[in-house]
């Protein structure tokens, strides 16, 4: 099992540094990230083996993320993947686009 604090640790600085005015929280081990004029935008969840990242507008994002139908979502395995210019694109969309409210 890989030691994932490193990419969760990684992952919310990365959100926490592109998306101003930037609100969160924690229930059932899932952090939450959102803005009050969009709702929640991401969710983080670490599992045994990855962490997914979850974009709750994410179907409409150009190129959309690979899991999932209205949200959408990344399994992030490594810390080189949690580094991917795609994750910090995904979440740049993610700060425009309307969340779960």
């Amino acid at each position: 099992m890989p030691d994932l604090q490193p990419i969760v640790e990684h992952l919310d600085g990365l959100i926490r540094k592109t998306v101003p005015g930037l609100q969160y929280a924690i229930k059932w081990k899932k952090a939450y990230y959102g803005l009050p004029e969009l709702g929640w935008i991401i969710e983080v969840v670490p599992y045994d083996v990855s962490v997914n990242v979850v974009f709750f507008g994410g179907a409409k994002f150009d190129p959309p993320p690979p899991h999932g139908e209205g949200s959408r979502y990344v399994k992030v395995k490594t810390l080189d993947e949690a580094r991917a210019p795609e994750i910090r694109e995904w979440i740049r969309q993610a700060g425009r686009s309307s969340g779960w409210k």
